[in-house]
């Protein structure tokens, strides 16, 4: 019985290794990991567990002066901590794709070729070249081998399904295997103009001592790079997981989860690699499972943006240990490009937490696609451009309501439901959000059901809120691309004023580490437009405090606090004192160290949802004590 299962499962990963290289994935990552899993417990020394990628015998092969591995992996947090253990590490946003190697001599680029079985490449040289962010020239002398990975924006896929259709090729079903398709073409090798390219190791004679300055370098080089944190020994990594899963659900293209490698190349070189994968470099990987479903209706909602985005509704089907009956198809340009329609049968996936996510077509039903031609909230009429289907009347019911509500939720307006945000713009006593600086307790008793007791409850609630953090503030007013863990990072690089934040440009910006280029014009973009809005909120009384920068060090490093209720000592001050102190100020989630509060059994959200996820809580005076070591 074993032996015919470890047979099986030979030929289940020989197979599922040629449709993933072809370019046509029929099962999940997670699913083809399982099948790895199960045949290295039944047979440890199998030669299909140290076998990497896939040769396919008909294109020219090209050898690798290094072996290009594969990566270990793991999907769980405590297991990621252990082999971290001691050591400062680098994280980067695993991206699915395809890894590649170009070779440049005297700086001009010479050979490019895929990672194939680790050994031998395929040459895919003159369709490297078409590929626009990859330099064809470079800045460096004698022979050096660059290694990235090549990938696929969500807007350039669907420009290039719609080449593909003109060209009356087979348009791509699935984002996910579209890069492998492309590189193995033989013909049409022009489409490789719509993919992409990040470096992120390279082979040469340069005196590079941490992976940092490795990326540094091949940033100087002229290589787009992936966005990288460094996190010191023992940090905390709960924020980059939460951002990597965010992306996941939202990016503009695929990942699957981080590459974690440890920032000391000596260590690299004392680890060194089985015939696997390094043991310097683990990938964190999200647990997701996919499915088939079809589609009984598709939604088009309007954000605070004026972009439509779609939802599918479908047919009730158990992911991930939840029903589910929703999915997010992202943009207008997903559902021209897929032209999807009520019967189609599609793939899905959902990862953790995250948002049940569409991953292709498997069975188109008949009919076309069809799509709105004015708003559904307002009727204005709709705007085609690249990917989204914009309404641009900036009184749109639905645009007001989603930005007014994303404040709201950002700096945490108790009693304000999305429901009664409604109410209020209906009756007109909201219209935008420093309008809700503007209400009386008389205006809030106009609302429905809301007594003299939850007007005087709702009004101060409002009031508690003048004052802010600058990296909440910046995300509450909807800065696109910038979390409150990006803000904070902003604002660790001395941007610690909102002076300083609104005088913010785009060299500034990608001069910090894990923003590049084309995402830092995006922000400053949307920063810009922010201003009046934001100056308006001072104008009605809104306070934005100066962000003390944590040094880093102290009893409180590597800790993050939440305050909630009031305190002896003015907030302000203790915030300071926490940051003095190496710890830093955040909001409530299973990442925090503690919440602080005076208050014994609070009512607050803050408390209740700290109590929820078994957060300690500590009251000022055992805050003192830990400042006191």
């Amino acid at each position: 019985m074993k032996k015919s299962r470890i047979i099986e499962l030979e030929k289940l990963i020989a197979y599922h290794k040629e449709r993933y290289y072809g370019g046509h994935a029929e099962i999940s990552d997670e699913a083809f990991d399982a099948l790895e899993l199960e045949l290295k417990d039944l047979d440890p020394g199998n030669p299909f567990l140290v076998q990497v990628g896939f040769s396919n015998a008909s294109v020219e092969k090209v050898s690798h002066q290094r072996r290009m591995l594969s990566l270990d992996k793991t999907y769980d947090e405590e297991e990621l901590r252990k082999w971290i253990g001691t050591e400062s590490v680098l994280s980067v946003f695993k991206i699915d794709g395809s890894s590649c190697s170009i070779v440049y001599e005297e700086g001009r680029l010479v050979l490019a070729k895929t990672r194939g079985d680790g050994s031998l490449g395929e040459n895919i040289t003159q369709k490297a070249i078409y590929i626009p962010d990859l330099p064809k020239a470079i800045p460096y002398s004698g022979t050096v081998e660059v290694r990235g990975e090549v990938y696929c924006v969500e807007k350039n896929f669907f420009a290039l399904s719609k080449e593909m259709q003109e060209l009356t090729l087979d348009a791509p079903t699935s984002k996910r295997n579209i890069v492998a398709g492309l590189l193995g073409r033989k013909e049409n090798i022009q489409l490789c103009r719509y993919l992409s390219f990040k470096a992120f190791d390279l082979i040469c004679d340069a005196k590079i001592v941490k992976e940092h300055q490795k990326l540094e370098f091949l940033k100087e080089l002229g290589f787009d790079i992936p966005e990288f944190s460094l996190h010191g020994p023992g940090a905390d990594l709960g924020p980059r997981i939460t951002e990597a899963r965010e992306f996941l659900g939202t990016g503009d293209y695929l990942i699957d989860g981080l590459v974690f490698v440890y920032d000391d190349i000596k260590l690299h070189q004392e680890l060194g690699e089985t015939s696997h994968h390094p043991r310097y470099k683990l990938a964190f990987k999200f647990a997701g499972e996919t499915k088939s479903t079809k589609i009984t209706g598709i939604e088009w909602g309007v954000s605070r943006n004026g972009r439509l985005t779609p939802v599918a509704t479908i047919e009730p089907t158990l992911l991930s240990g939840a029903t589910i009956g929703r999915v997010t198809l992202h943009n207008f340009g997903l559902v021209q490009s897929f032209r999807l329609k009520i019967g189609d049968t599609i793939e899905i996936i959902r990862s953790g937490e995250v948002i049940p996510k569409f991953l292709g077509v498997v069975e188109a039903a008949s009919g076309d696609f069809t799509y709105p031609l004015t708003c559904p909230s307002c009727s204005a009429h709709l705007r085609i451009e690249d990917i989204w289907l914009l309404c641009e009347n900036e009184t749109c019911p639905s645009k007001v309501k989603d930005q007014i509500l994303n404040y709201v939720q950002k700096v945490n307006i108790e009693d304000i439901s999305e429901k009664r945000l409604e109410e209020m713009i209906s009756k007109g006593l909201v219209k935008h959000i420093p309008d809700l600086y503007r209400l009386t307790k008389d205006d809030i008793l106009l609302l429905e059901k809301v007594k003299e007791k939850l007007a005087t409850k709702m009004y101060e609630n409002i009031q508690k809120t003048r004052r802010q953090p600058l990296a909440q503030f910046i995300s509450a007013v909807g800065v696109e691309g910038v979390s409150v863990a990006k803000s904070e990072k902003i604002i660790a690089h001395g941007h610690n004023t909102l002076a300083k934040i609104m005088g913010l440009t785009v060299e500034e910006l990608v001069s910090i580490d894990g923003f590049a280029e084309k995402s830092s014009e995006a922000i400053i973009g949307s920063l810009r437009s922010k201003v009046p809005l934001m100056e308006e909120l001072l104008a009605v009384g809104v306070v934005v405090a100066a962000d003390e920068v944590s040094t880093g060090e102290g009893p409180l490093k590597g800790m993050k606090f939440c305050i909630t209720g009031e305190l002896e000592l003015p907030r302000a001050q203790v915030e300071k004192l926490i940051k003095q102190s190496g710890g830093v100020i955040a909001s409530v989630s299973k990442n925090l160290t503690f919440l602080v509060t005076n208050e014994v059994d609070g009512t607050s959200s803050k408390f209740i949802k700290a109590k929820a996820l078994g957060i300690p809580i500590i009251n000022e005076h055992e805050l003192q004590r830990m400042l006191k070591g």
